[in-house]
């Protein structure tokens, strides 16, 4: 194709309209392909929280972080999220895109559609539990029938319990204000900036170029791996792929945010009521208690399949009537 001259423009007639590429501006937008800003997000997210933020911490805290006062811990685990993961977000998506709305839309969802997505996160958090009961279970299981299984279980159950032990650090509250602080730190913090980054910024770069589908698994399976939760994989990755899902839907992280914030803030109330025991376990050998989770895993996955019949029929409602 030849190359537009501007200067043609001065040779039409009189009364001819012009063409719609020069009335307006060919946008120079995005800077580099959607698919290498998702991964750029991906990369530089991971780098700057948990490489560059875990340094800074032990730079102001030392190597003992059980010494450390935990008061500054979430002040840092607080800023760590909104400096490391929020805020190059916004900047990759102003930088790449233009528009930062274009990427991280916040319009208000229909009330109707915040109550359907709720209900499935209710739904959704025993469901995952059972699923992970079970998972563990035949973990447990075939690590006594393998020296292999077994040597790579240890080596899970020692990552695991550095995390759990940093997460109870940063949880544990002995008064009224200091669980508002961890509801602060745990649920409301997290919520707002991971899925900016995660849901808003990269699953969007990546609807770009794929479909909607494989935009939130995609993400998903990078959201669970963020987490290091060694156990906690296939259930962070059907969390993620839930909200991804509602965020697609919904066009607006308003419901993902609830839902992500609705999710971690059960998961600080267990902790409040259950005290020291663990949310996320790899300890499991009661055959009895495997046929109770079993039971609740599939009751569960019933009630989530048929919610989520209810909320594609919604949608689809809703775009008959050109909602």
């Amino acid at each position: 194709m030849d190359e537009f001259n501007p200067e043609q423009n001065q040779q039409k007639p009189e009364n001819q309209e012009e063409p719609d590429y020069l009335k307006e501006p060919i946008s120079p937008y995005p800077l580099i392909s959607p698919i290498a800003a998702a991964f750029l997000g991906l990369v530089g997210g991971f780098i700057l929280y948990q490489f560059l933020g875990g340094l800074l911490t032990l730079l102001l805290f030392g190597f003992d972080l059980e010494a450390a006062p935990v008061n500054g811990l979430r002040l840092m685990t607080i800023f760590g999220q909104i400096l490391f993961i929020m805020v190059p977000a916004l900047l990759f998506s102003k930088w790449i895109y233009g528009d930062i709305s274009k990427i991280i839309s916040l319009k208000l969802p229909a009330w109707r559609e915040l109550i359907l997505f709720t209900l499935g996160i209710i739904i959704l958090t025993p469901l995952l539990q059972s699923y992970l009961y079970i998972q563990n279970y035949f973990i447990e299981q075939l690590a006594t029938q393998s020296q292999f299984i077994n040597s790579i279980k240890n080596l899970l159950d020692s990552l695991n319990e550095l995390i759990e032990k940093t997460f109870g650090n940063l949880i544990r509250a002995e008064n009224i204000p200091e669980m508002i602080f961890v509801v602060i730190t745990i649920s409301i913090i997290p919520a707002i900036t991971e899925e900016v980054m995660f849901r808003g910024y990269i699953q969007r770069s990546f609807e770009f170029r794929i479909k909607p589908f494989w935009a939130a698994f995609i993400t998903a399976v990078f959201f669970a791996a963020y987490h290091f939760n060694p156990y906690g994989i296939i259930p962070l990755a059907g969390l993620g792929f839930y909200f991804g899902y509602a965020a697609y839907s919904s066009q607006s992280l308003i419901i993902p945010m609830t839902l992500h914030f609705l999710n971690n803030f059960f998961a600080v109330v267990l902790y409040f009521i259950i005290g020291d025991d663990e949310l996320i376990t790899s300890d499991v050998s009661d055959a009895v208690a495997l046929n109770s989770n079993i039971l609740y895993f599939f009751l569960s996955l019933f009630l989530f399949i048929v919610l989520m019949f209810f909320i594609k029929q919604y949608y689809k409602q809703k775009k008959l009537v050109g909602g």
